[in-house]
């Protein structure tokens, strides 16, 4: 009960909204991506394996869709960060 007064007491700080990514990629950002290019890179390969062991033609369609989606997740990533490199060596 008090944590409810509590909680209706204290406004709500909402945090503002970043209509653009900023310029600089920290150390942990780029750790963070580092791991998402690891994890899609993974599951496209785990699909592809899975698609082609798969004797069922719709689920072998849908899990070749699977790792399609990410793929292209991979190549996103990695257009982002080429574009982010080229952009530094402008500056």
């Amino acid at each position: 009960m008090q944590n409810q007064q509590n909680s209706q007491q204290m406004p709500q700080q909402q945090q503002p909204v970043m209509q653009q990514p900023p310029h600089v990629i920290t150390t942990k950002d780029l750790s963070y991506i580092n791991d998402m290019l690891a994890w899609n890179l993974l599951a496209m390969k785990k699909a592809h394996f899975f698609a082609e062991q798969c004797q069922d033609q719709p689920v072998k369609l849908e899990i070749e869709k699977c790792g399609q989606m990410h793929q292209r997740h991979y190549e996103m990533l990695l257009a982002h960060l080429q574009e982010k490199q080229q952009n530094n060596q402008m500056m």
